[in-house]
């Protein structure tokens, strides 16, 4: 991949489908500044991006933040965990992602509920098998994508490119028609504003600090995403100067049509009315174009998933990759399919995971429990880039970044952990799934017992990569 492959790659995976349902939830915190919201989000996402790029251009390797994490602390045990709540992430979101797929098409094609739904419950734990219509769509998308992560990087770029066009064409198609309603509200409004008489207008009296971090921490999700473009980095020419810039620059980019969306939604409908619009997009363009088809922005949203799905399923087998290199899981998840070059045993093993979430009901709750694990993540490999930039004898990449920067990133990502924590809405159960997958990371490092990694096998391998 080149840089303009690279920044396409990060935007599809920020620029997915969950901005189509942030803005509303975002609007009911913060009302019409929901686009302060997406600033704030994005300085405390930069933060650690910033982290990332300068970790990108010392070490360009797959399975990057667990390398970087031991690297630094020298604890293998850290190092499998974090290597391993990253790889939970991506497969909640790839299983979460394919029923959404599946059940669009699956209600558009005329197949949900053929087949009845049937319930298990094991050990107490609800599992909803799918209906036997949308299984057969959801296994049939996922073994098109993994015939592409199969068949190469660059028929993944392809497909990649295809995705990401479409879903951020829609984005843009709906800012561009909701321009001519801009400038026509109070973008300070928020829900908490009062009556003036004396001007005749709506005076905000609830904006600050507390708000807008309340709305940051619903939009801050909007832009996970740059931590994967950090396994890729070996598929990547001339790394340690493009996976900087790449990195920045897909921030940037959502950014501005994270903000350009959130402007044109509340310009268009009352942020009220948003905040309550199941589909707040749809809301948008019911207005500025009644004569759109409502099937346009079904079809744009499969494209948003599917594209999630497939960035996942290429982070996560050049993850186990990566890791197998280091040791950190079995070696032979680090083999490389001799024709095709691409980890075709990575591939497969993920295939039958994410078949196995997908086809069960109850990935929501874990979709959270390991959002709140990539926070801690983020804390620590923020602190890897902090003691290996004060170690000497480190050799420096060619983007460096002051301590001050992941010492901020340690302390927005703690800020916004202990904010879901606190959060009274947020229901307990995804924090028993963390601890079990902490747990259970714990005991299947126990069973596997993967070897500690020298600092000469670190150098060792590095010089196999250079060669």
């Amino acid at each position: 991949m080149g840089l303009f492959a690279l920044v396409v790659y990060g935007v599809g995976d920020m620029v997915g489908s969950g901005i189509y349902a942030t803005v509303g939830k975002a609007a009911a915190q913060t009302g019409n500044a929901v686009w302060l919201s997406f600033v704030v989000s994005m300085v405390a996402a930069m933060l650690t991006g910033l982290s990332y790029a300068s970790i990108a251009s010392r070490y360009p390797r797959a399975a990057g933040a667990a390398y970087v994490t031991h690297r630094a602390f020298h604890l293998a045990f850290l190092s499998y965990l974090i290597g391993l709540a990253v790889c939970a992430s991506g497969l909640t979101s790839m299983a979460t992602s394919s029923n959404a797929f599946s059940d669009i098409l699956a209600e558009m094609i005329g197949v949900k509920g053929r087949l009845g739904t049937l319930e298990w419950t094991p050990f107490g734990w609800p599992v909803i098998l799918r209906d036997g219509g949308v299984a057969l769509v959801i296994f049939g998308f996922i073994a098109l994508l993994t015939f592409l992560n199969f068949w190469g990087i660059r028929e993944s770029m392809w497909a990649n490119l295809l995705c990401t066009a479409v879903e951020v064409g829609g984005l843009v198609f709906v800012i561009a028609l909701g321009l001519r309603y801009w400038g026509g509200i109070n973008y300070l409004e928020t829900p908490r504003a009062t009556f003036d008489p004396a001007t005749n207008a709506m005076t905000s009296t609830g904006l600050g600090p507390a708000m807008l971090f309340s709305g940051a921490v619903l939009t801050f999700f909007s832009f996970v995403g740059f931590e994967d473009m950090l396994n890729v980095s070996e598929e990547v020419k001339n790394p340690e100067r493009t996976m900087p810039w790449g990195i920045v620059t897909a921030l940037c980019v959502a950014t501005v049509l994270y903000i350009g969306v959130a402007i044109t939604a509340v310009s268009v409908v009352h942020y009220q009315e948003l905040a309550k619009a199941p589909a707040p997009l749809a809301a948008i363009t019911h207005v500025t174009a009644p004569w759109l088809p409502k099937w346009v922005f079904r079809v744009v949203t499969m494209f948003a998933v599917a594209n999630t799905v497939l960035i996942n399923y290429i982070m996560g087998s050049r993850l186990l990759y990566g890791m197998a290199r280091q040791g950190l899981v079995p070696a032979p998840l680090g083999r490389i399919h001799h024709d095709r070059r691409t980890p075709y045993v990575a591939i497969l093993t993920l295939l039958v995971l994410v078949i196995v979430l997908a086809m069960s009901g109850g990935v929501t709750d874990l979709g959270t429990a390991t959002g709140l694990l990539l926070l801690a993540c983020f804390a620590v490999v923020n602190g890897s880039l902090i003691v290996l930039k004060l170690r000497r004898g480190e050799p420096h990449g060619r983007f460096e970044v002051p301590v001050v920067v992941p010492a901020l990133g340690i302390l927005v990502n703690l800020a916004l952990i202990g904010a879901r924590l606190l959060d009274p809405a947020m229901p307990r159960r995804p924090l028993v799934i963390a601890a079990v997958l902490v747990v259970g990371i714990a005991v299947l490092y126990l069973i596997v017992r993967p070897r500690a990694i020298t600092e000469e096998a670190l150098a060792e391998m590095e010089h196999e990569h250079d060669e």
